[in-house]
């Protein structure tokens, strides 16, 4: 007979993996830096993604490193409505800041309203008289 080679021990119990973190880089992050470059442009049409990009190099943010973040916060700026897209479409065309997502916040919440007073429900109308006579009389049979 062949012999049966021995079942291999069962493995111990893997030590739990440490998680390395890395250090979360302080300043702010890419979306901020969009916005104030958005905001500080005086274009009328907008400013465009490759105008973004230049102004995040010249605050020395890498660009060509986090392209890929860079068209996600724009993208998501403008479904947030922060920014107005005004050619284009995605992450690229040309982007202003919105006007109305800017107003709320500079003006002050308005007065609450004064909450609706309940109506009184409606009496019911009485019934005809032909209804009440004939519900008597199989009353009264």
């Amino acid at each position: 007979m062949a012999e049966v080679a021995p079942a291999p021990a069962a493995a111990p119990a893997k030590a739990a993996k440490k998680k390395v973190t890395k250090p979360k880089k302080a300043g702010p992050s890419v979306r901020d830096l969009i916005v104030k470059s958005v905001s500080a442009s005086k274009e009328r049409n907008g400013v465009s993604l490759a105008a973004v990009k230049k102004a995040l190099a010249a605050g020395g943010y890498d660009v060509e490193k986090n392209k890929a973040r860079v068209k996600v916060a724009i993208k998501a700026l403008v479904t947030k409505g922060t920014l107005v897209q005004t050619k284009g479409t995605g992450a690229s065309g040309s982007f202003k800041m919105n006007k109305k997502a800017a107003e709320p916040k500079a003006k002050k919440p308005a007065a609450k309203k004064a909450a609706p007073k309940a109506k009184k429900p409606q009496p019911r109308k009485p019934q005809h008289p032909k209804d009440q006579d004939s519900s008597s009389q199989e009353a009264c049979r």
